[in-house]
C-alpha cells in the first residue's frame, strides 16, 4: 500500500476579531491506491485525459452514472477541468501525470460534483458570476442518508467542503496559453448563473453541465431562454468547423454537434411531454423524459 502524506489549509475566521484570519495546516494521511481505483483515467489523446467518478456511487437518486473531469497538459502548464465530488483525494493523481508542469484548476460552476475537490489546490479559477458561492463553506449534508455507505467517507469532513486558499474570477473571452494549447472560456448561463464552456484551438469544447446525454439538471420554465441562448451559442461554433469533439462534464464523451442538436430540440419541445412529468421527492424537481434525455426541472 502506498501511502501519501499532503497538506490541507483550512481557513478560520476568528470570532473576536474579524480583520484576523488562522491559516490551520492540516496533515492528512490518504492511501494513494484508494484514489487510483475510485478513478478511472483514460488517455484520451496525448495531451488529454479524462477522469472518472461513479456519482451514482455517492448518490444513486442524482440520476447519473459517471461524472467526467478533465485534464488538458501543454508544454509548459496543465489544466483541470473541474475537482469532482471530493470523495478521495484527486490532487495525487494529477500530481502523478503531469509532474513538475504548474497547475490551472477551473470549476465550470459550484455545484457539488464540480467542486468537491477545491480545497486540495490552492488556487481555483471560476465565473465571476459563481465566485460567492465557490467561497463559502458548503454544506453536503444532504447526502447523509445516502443508500451508498461509501459517502460516510464525507463524515471527516463533517459533510462540508471548505472552500480554496484563492478564488480567481473568469470573464467570458479569457484565454489560457498552456503552451501550444489554448483554452477560452465562454459563458453559459441556464445550468447555473455563471455557468461556463471551455474550448481548446484543438477543437474540444468542454461543455460543462450546460450539455450532456443522460440526466439533464434544467432552470425553472421562465430562464428555459438562457439555457438556450447558450446552447445556441455553442451550436454557432460548429460553423466555423465541423469537426469538433465535444467533452460533457457527465456521462458519454467525446460526442458531436447532434448533443447540442437534440437538446435544443427537446427544450423547445419540453410542454408536448408536461403532462407525462412526475414528481421526484428526494430532488424537489419535475421529472420527465422524451427518450433521448431525462429532464430535471
Amino acid at each position: 500500500m502506498i501511502i501519501l502524506l499532503y497538506l490541507l489549509r483550512i481557513k478560520y475566521i476568528l470570532d473576536s476579531n474579524k480583520d484576523k484570519k488562522l491559516y490551520i495546516d492540516i496533515l492528512i494521511i490518504s492511501f494513494m491506491d484508494e484514489s487510483e481505483e475510485w478513478f478511472e483515467v483514460i488517455k484520451l489523446k496525448d495531451h488529454l485525459y479524462i477522469i472518472r467518478e461513479r456519482l451514482d456511487e455517492v448518490e444513486p437518486r442524482f440520476l447519473t452514472k459517471f461524472t467526467n473531469i478533465y485534464l488538458i497538459i501543454g508544454t509548459n502548464k496543465a489544466l483541470l477541468i473541474d475537482t469532482g465530488t471530493g470523495l478521495y483525494p484527486l490532487k495525487p493523481i494529477i500530481k502523478k501525470m503531469i509532474g513538475a508542469k504548474e497547475l490551472l484548476v477551473i470549476n465550470t460552476h459550484s455545484h457539488f460534483d464540480h467542486r468537491g475537490g477545491n480545497e486540495e489546490f490552492e488556487d481555483i479559477y471560476i465565473h465571476e458570476s459563481e465566485l460567492g458561492n465557490a467561497s463559502m463553506i458548503f454544506d453536503i449534508s444532504f447526502l447523509k442518508d445516502s443508500p451508498k455507505t461509501r459517502v460516510q467517507l464525507f463524515e471527516r469532513r463533517n459533510f462540508r467542503y471548505n472552500p480554496p486558499h484563492t478564488l480567481h474570477p473568469l470573464k467570458d473571452g479569457h484565454e489560457f496559453d498552456l503552451g501550444e494549447l489554448t483554452v477560452k472560456v465562454i459563458h453559459t448561463p441556464g445550468h447555473s448563473v455563471g455557468s461556463i464552456s471551455l474550448l481548446t484551438n484543438q477543437k474540444e469544447l468542454f461543455t460543462g453541465d450546460s450539455a450532456h446525454f443522460g440526466a439533464m439538471y434544467l432552470p425553472k420554465k421562465r430562464k428555459f431562454p438562457t439555457m438556450l441562448s447558450s446552447l445556441s451559442i455553442l451550436l454557432d461554433l460548429f460553423q466555423e468547423s465541423d469537426d469538433i469533439e465535444i467533452y460533457p462534464s457527465h456521462e458519454d464523451f467525446q460526442v458531436k454537434k447532434v448533443l447540442l442538436e437534440s437538446l435544443i430540440k427537446g427544450i423547445n419541445d419540453i410542454e408536448t411531454i408536461w403532462d407525462t412529468k412526475v414528481k421526484d421527492k428526494y430532488l424537489q424537481a419535475w421529472v420527465l423524459n422524451d427518450g433521448n434525455f431525462t429532464y430535471i426541472i
